[in-house]
């Protein structure tokens, strides 16, 4: 089942390099024209390709964390946050993409929300687990 999470970590990833390579060369895409066509589309899109690469990628790190201030850091939410925010700053040096911090939010929200989620259904698995035996 590992492996099966990896693959499609790894799909999902490409897929946003994918979108980025065509938003940074200008391209269009059927999912630009689905996003503009939503109030706030860029923002919520932000929000969830965001927030379901931290939920593939925390299970594709077998739950990794560390703690920082008694806080539960999961491995796969800092490497996609990483990546988010190099992403985004990498804009400004973009002549055709523009630096928005709001789309930043929206990603650190969303990497939030579904570490959040990651923690639910790693708690509810292990309850299933537990309840089975």
């Amino acid at each position: 089942m590992h492996k099966f999470i990896a693959f499609v970590s790894v799909a999902f990833f490409g897929f946003i390099i994918w979108i980025i390579y065509l938003a940074n060369t200008s391209q269009n895409s059927v999912f630009f024209e689905f996003v503009a066509s939503i109030p706030y589309g860029d923002k919520l899109g932000h929000f969830c390709l965001f927030g379901l690469l931290t939920l593939a990628a925390n299970f594709a790190f077998k739950l990794r964390f560390f703690t920082i201030i008694s806080c539960k850091m999961y491995m796969g939410a800092i490497v996609v946050f990483l990546f988010a925010l190099i992403e985004e700053l990498s804009q400004h040096f973009i002549s055709n993409r523009t630096l928005d911090a709001i789309d930043l939010f929206a990603d650190v929200i969303g990497i939030i929300t579904f570490s959040f989620l990651t923690l639910m259904i790693s708690k509810y698995r292990c309850y299933k687990t537990n309840k089975l035996d």
